[in-house]
């Protein structure tokens, strides 16, 4: 099986260098204003104009500060600022989301709005595993954008990015199209998936762009741009960008703003997602769900019997598809749970009765 060796994510960026984030490491509903959504005529029908000026105020830069020795300071030590990304704001107490690799050991950050204005952030909560944060401004807030229902999109459909390439061009706007829904990014043979259930898409995003909305054209945040795809020189390779899904965002962000943190469902399986490629060299029976490559000794896999080569189908009746991921289906229950895995075992579909564990922080 070919796998995809290397990811950069569109991470903090500064003057001085660009941080590239190699795919070796671990693994991605607000309301709106009353007055930020016109009611008068379908929102499909606005132009992509009348979509920025309705959404470009809620984007921000995030800029991430950690102690540093600064230049002719006399070796003493100094917050000085060190990257940036983009974020956006989604609810009335100011919350912001953004990327977990842009926050990444910061001490302090500062958010800058659309219209040039500083003001001092709170980290929330960040968790690595999904690359998603929350920090927190407070104050008058110039816009709130809402989230739209990621399971619905379709390749072929237009979307917009806002965000800041190179930590300068602020609240700058391309446009493109969905290229394909549920893409995953194995973190090499047999090793757990960085990424899975991103949206694939072609509107031009760069270093810098990382935690930035991806927009429908209803003004929805359907996406968080998260990455693309590098050529050998280290540039990313022309129409091949990746954001994760609206509704994993809202799923997630929900936690780290009531928790500060993630708490995941274990099974203790690393897989890869069943395609014709993969069913054909597997010589496997099915054309959906997720090939087992590695069941964790001692997880709740392996103490229900789950095998290497068996093929996940289902979870509690919830099917493991290009609809639904294994993350997403995994997501919806809570460690403790006792489920139902229904799988396939070379001509024989077995159901397996198993109890979550709480995910390790350096497992998937």
């Amino acid at each position: 099986m070919k796998y995809l060796r290397l990811i950069f994510a569109f991470v903090a960026i500064s003057s001085v260098s660009t941080v590239l984030l190699i795919g070796s490491g671990s693994s991605f509903r607000a309301l709106a204003q009353d007055d930020a959504t016109p009611s008068a005529e379908p929102a499909s029908s606005y132009p992509a104009v009348d979509v920025v000026k309705q959404v470009g105020p809620a984007v921000v830069t995030v800029i991430n500060e950690q102690m540093a020795n600064a230049p002719g300071s006399g070796g003493s030590d100094s917050v000085v600022p060190t990257g940036s990304g983009t974020g956006f704001i989604i609810d009335e107490q100011g919350h912001i989301v953004t990327n977990w690799h842009v926050v990444d050991q910061g001490q302090q950050f500062q958010v800058i709005l659309a219209n040039g204005e500083k003001r001092d952030a709170e980290l929330i909560g960040a968790d690595e595993v999904s690359d998603l944060a929350v920090v927190q401004i407070s104050g008058d807030l110039p816009g709130i954008v809402s989230f739209g229902d990621s399971s619905q999109l379709e390749p072929g459909e237009p979307v917009l990015a806002i965000g800041s390439p190179l930590g300068a061009f602020t609240n700058t706007v391309t446009e493109g199209i969905i290229s394909a829904v549920g893409r995953d990014f194995p973190g090499g043979s047999g090793g757990p998936q960085i990424y899975t259930n991103l949206i694939q898409h072609d509107a031009a995003i760069n270093p810098g762009n990382s935690g930035g909305p991806l927009f429908d054209l209803q003004g929805e945040v359907i996406g968080v741009n998260t990455l693309g795809i590098p050529s050998e020189a280290g540039q990313p390779v022309q129409g091949l960008f990746f954001a994760i899904p609206s509704n994993t965002v809202m799923e997630i962000t929900q936690q780290l703003i009531a928790n500060g943190k993630v708490v995941y469902p274990f099974l203790g399986v690393s897989t890869v997602s069943v395609t014709a490629d993969v069913a054909a060299q597997a010589e496997l029976s099915v054309d959906h769900g997720e090939y087992v490559v590695q069941v964790v000794e001692g997880g709740p896999a392996a103490t229900a019997g789950i095998q290497e080569g068996d093929v996940i189908l289902a979870i509690d009746g919830q099917p493991i598809d290009a609809q639904r991921a294994l993350s997403e289906v995994l997501f919806a229950h809570k460690p403790g749970d006792v489920v139902n895995v229904d799988i396939q075992r070379g001509d024989q579909q077995l159901t397996i009765e198993l109890t979550l564990a709480e995910r390790p922080d350096s497992s998937s």
